[in-house]
C-alpha cells in the first residue's frame, strides 16, 4: 500500500451475468480525504461503495483497503463503516433504540454513553426516543450516520448522505463530516447533488458504464473540461462585449431573453482564454464585479456523461 493511501484499487472488475458493472477501475483516495463519486444512473458508484464496504467482492483486480489487501470473502474490512442504498434501520424501535441494538450486537454494552454522544454530532437529540417508524428521509440519513460513527471508522462510505435533508440538515451534516475529515477519517461519499460535491470534496471520481473517466482535483477537471459558458458582471457591460468580441478564444453568448438581466455578459470560453479576458477587462480600467460558470464543471461533466449514454443507447 502506497503511503498515505486509506484506498488503492487497480484493474477491479465486477460483473453481475452479463452486465458489466465496473470495467477495470483504479482509484487512489488520500487518507483523511473526501473524495466523491459521480456518475450517471447505472455508471457503477453503488457497485464500488459496496466492494469499499465489503458487501461485495471484485470478480478480478486488486483493492487495498487501509493498507489491507481485500480477499474473496464477503467481509467488512476493519475500520470501515457506512451504507448504500439508505441505511438499514429497524422501523418499530426508537433512534436510541436502533442504536442500542447495534452496539449489543458488537458486544457492547447497550447503555453506552457514545450512543448519546453520535446522536448528540448528527442533531437527532430532541428525537432520540421517537420511533424511527415517523422519521423523514432526512432524519433517517442523519440516524444511519451516527450508526456508522458508532464504530469511529477510519474510512466512512456513503451513499447520497444529504438526500433528504433541509437546508439546516445539510449543513449540519456537512459540518460533521468536514471535522471528521479534519480529525483524518477518509470518506467516500456518492451523490447526485453537485453542489454537495464541490463543497465537501477536494477530489473527485466521474465513472461512466463502470469505468473511471476523470479522476483527481476540481481544479483539475476545470482545466480539463471542454468550453463553459461563464457569467460576467462588469461596470461598462457595452465595452465589456466589445472587449469579449475582442478577445482570441472567447465567444459571447447570445444570451436576450426575458429573465437575462441585460447588464450579464455570458461568454463561452476555456479557462486559459477567460483569464485572458480578465486581464483585457482590468486593462481597459472595466471593473468586474461577478465571474461565475453558468453550469460548474463538475456538473457540466456529469450532463455530458449523461449525454453520451442516452446518445450511445
Amino acid at each position: 500500500m502506497e503511503a498515505g493511501l486509506a484506498i488503492r484499487a487497480r484493474g477491479i472488475t465486477k460483473c453481475f451475468g452479463d452486465v458489466v458493472a465496473l470495467d477495470g477501475i483504479d482509484l487512489d483516495v488520500a487518507q483523511g480525504q473526501i473524495h466523491g463519486l459521480v456518475g450517471p444512473n447505472g455508471a457503477g458508484k453503488t457497485t464500488l461503495l459496496g466492494l469499499l464496504l465489503g458487501l461485495a467482492v471484485a470478480d478480478s483486480g486488486e483493492l487495498e483497503i487501509l493498507g489491507t489487501p481485500v480477499g474473496r470473502a464477503l467481509a467488512g474490512p476493519d475500520g470501515v463503516a457506512g451504507f448504500v442504498d439508505g441505511p438499514g434501520l429497524y422501523p418499530s424501535l426508537t433512534a436510541r433504540g436502533n442504536l442500542a441494538a447495534l452496539v449489543s450486537l458488537r458486544g457492547g454494552d447497550r447503555r453506552s454513553p457514545e450512543i448519546d454522544d453520535v446522536l448528540g454530532q448528527v442533531g437527532l437529540t430532541d428525537v432520540s426516543d421517537d420511533r424511527v417508524r415517523g422519521f423523514s428521509l432526512g432524519m433517517r440519513q442523519r440516524l444511519g450516520l451516527a450508526a456508522a460513527l458508532l464504530t469511529k471508522p477510519r474510512l466512512l462510505v456513503l451513499d447520497e448522505p444529504s438526500n433528504g435533508l433541509d437546508p439546516a440538515g445539510k449543513k449540519h451534516v456537512h459540518g460533521v463530516l468536514a471535522r471528521l475529515a479534519t480529525d483524518g477519517t477518509t470518506i467516500v461519499l456518492s451523490s447526485h447533488r453537485m453542489d454537495d460535491v464541490e463543497t465537501l470534496c477536494s477530489e473527485v471520481t466521474l465513472l461512466a458504464t463502470g469505468r473511471v473517466v476523470f479522476s483527481g482535483p476540481l481544479g483539475k477537471l476545470a482545466a480539463e473540461n471542454r468550453e463553459l459558458d461563464y457569467r460576467l458582471l462588469t461596470s461598462d457591460p457595452t465595452a465589456a462585449h466589445r472587449v469579449a468580441a475582442d478577445t482570441a478564444g472567447i465567444r459571447v453568448v447570445d444570451d436576450s431573453g426575458p429573465r437575462q438581466d441585460a447588464d450579464v455578459l455570458v461568454v463561452r470560453a476555456l479557462v486559459p482564454a477567460l483569464d485572458e479576458l480578465v486581464v483585457r477587462l482590468v486593462r481597459g480600467g472595466i471593473a468586474l464585479r461577478e465571474l461565475a460558470p453558468v453550469v460548474s464543471p463538475l456538473e457540466a461533466a456529469f450532463l455530458a456523461l449523461t449525454e453520451q449514454q442516452e446518445s450511445d443507447r
